[in-house]
């Protein structure tokens, strides 16, 4: 960290010590750095929002007392530049009992529910902003907030899918029109989540809204990494619904769009089929 005057600011202003500053590996869009008890993410002022809605996020799964996530510190602007404090986590891979654990917590985590899908506030899944205003089903919120908004950001790069509006249109074929609103993580994949040393499983850098828990589970098995422990110990609290499996793929096109506007390449082929 090159700005001791920032350094300075943020540790009065949150009531702090930030001293022995080093940078931290791993991210691909924040500037980040651990300072004894903090972690410390960096951005251009015009990321602030990103990092209030990820603040936000970690404070609504923390209310919940359900699975253990990073503590959030403050967040603000600093020697032109935006920042994120939270507490600092020494992580490590999950083992066996920290997956089936996991499972459990992510499925009490799940039992926190909302009226309506979305969120109080847009967010972003990696570097692509998120909508999040509430929609009166779930029916219509995946299909006006999520595959429709990445199918128009696609469209913006100049890749139309055959067959997207045909989808958009017989979604009410393919999807419960409203089921329970759960909290979700939002961007649940191996490498968002980690434990501690005492194997307490830890989840961070989220796109939390509410919404179909299917759509958690779903990113959970786009990229692999997660055990059969923890899905058996999941559906033992929250057992699957008639037609899950079906869904599946259905829940991951949403991912597989956004690599594809982050990345472009053999994504947009993975997309379309």
């Amino acid at each position: 960290m090159s700005d001791p005057a920032a350094l300075s600011e943020i540790a009065e202003r949150h009531g702090i010590t930030l001293d022995r500053v080093t940078a931290v590996g791993g991210g691909c869009i924040n500037r980040c750095f651990r300072s004894g008890d903090y972690f410390l993410k960096f951005n251009r002022p015009a990321f602030l929002p990103q990092f209030e809605a990820e603040a936000v996020a970690l404070e609504a799964m923390a209310a919940t007392k359900t699975v253990r996530v990073p503590g959030v510190i403050g967040h603000g602007l600093a020697g032109e530049q935006a920042y994120l404090v939270l507490e600092y986590l020494p992580l490590q891979s999950l083992s066996p009992q920290s997956q089936e654990r996991l499972g459990r917590d992510l499925a009490a985590l799940h039992g926190h529910t909302h009226p309506k899908p979305g969120f109080a506030i847009d967010n972003a899944i990696g570097a692509t902003p998120q909508p999040n205003t509430p929609c009166d089903t779930w029916l219509e919120f995946w299909r006006e907030r999520r595959l429709g908004h990445m199918f128009r950001l696609a469209e913006a790069q100049g890749r139309s899918f055959s067959g997207a509006d045909d989808l958009l249109a017989k979604l009410d074929q393919l999807l419960p029109e409203d089921p329970e609103h759960s909290l979700l993580h939002g961007d649940l994949w191996a490498g968002n989540a980690a434990s501690l040393a005492d194997g307490t499983p830890v989840i961070f850098d989220p796109a939390t809204y509410y919404g179909h828990d299917e759509a958690d589970l779903a990113m959970t098995r786009l990229f692999g990494g997660f055990s059969p422990a923890f899905y058996a110990a999941y559906h033992e609290v929250r057992p699957p619904e008639a037609g899950y499996q079906e869904r599946i793929e259905l829940y991951q096109l949403y991912h597989v769009l956004n690599h594809f506007v982050l990345f472009g390449g053999g994504y947009g082929g993975q997309a379309e089929s």
